[in-house]
């Protein structure tokens, strides 16, 4: 999976993910800073911010993330969590 990741953080993040973090969570980043390489630390999200984002995700994108699918940290980039996502579609 760290190649697939590797891939997607180095191209464009899905709009629907820029659109949470900026909207629903209030990251205070321009989405031009925000790319797959971003990590959630370095957006000032905890553990806590994290679970809002699944809970928010799964609520606008109507998907369901299974526990052992998304082990997400705040040391995980953008780009994990957008191959997540995408692989519960």
């Amino acid at each position: 999976m760290r190649q697939a990741a590797e891939g997607t953080a180095e191209s464009a993040l899905p709009e629907e993910l820029v659109a949470l973090l900026t909207g629903h969570l209030k990251v205070t980043a321009d989405a031009g800073e925000l790319s797959g390489g971003t990590t959630f630390d370095s957006l000032g999200m905890d553990s806590l911010s994290l679970m809002e984002m699944v809970v928010a995700a799964e609520e606008e994108f109507g998907i369901v993330l299974p526990e052992d699918a998304l082990d997400l940290r705040p040391s995980s980039t953008l780009g994990e969590a957008a191959l997540a996502f995408a692989h519960a579609r």
